[in-house]
């Protein structure tokens, strides 16, 4: 079943990205077919901030980038218990900022 995200949910979103220099946390690594660079998916891990009308979530990174994505996206997902506890640092470390981006909206309101 599939529940609604809401406003603080943590998601876990799987980027396909292209580059001649794949990253320490890249996955899923193919060459390119003339061999100059490659395609490899990231885990990026957000928290939902807003959910608008039409159902697009909001969700902020780790350093404040906001995205907009579909929550029927095949790339998104919820953590699951093992990921909750093995990933906890990058997570707690999203609501940490998140909470400080807060307080700065309301001094600056």
């Amino acid at each position: 079943m599939n529940h609604p995200f809401k406003p603080g949910d943590l998601v876990i979103y799987r980027k396909t990205k292209h580059s001649t220099h794949p990253g320490p946390r890249a996955e899923n690594l193919h060459p390119a077919p003339n061999g100059d660079t490659y395609s490899y998916v990231v885990s990026k891990f957000w928290l939902v901030r807003e959910v608008l009308e039409d159902g697009t979530l909001v969700a902020v990174t780790r350093r404040g980038k906001l995205n907009q994505i579909r929550p029927d996206d095949p790339g998104l997902r919820r953590p699951n218990w093992f990921e909750r506890l093995f990933y906890r640092s990058r997570f707690s470390e999203l609501l940490q900022t998140d909470a400080g981006q807060r307080q700065q909206q309301l001094r600056a309101s």
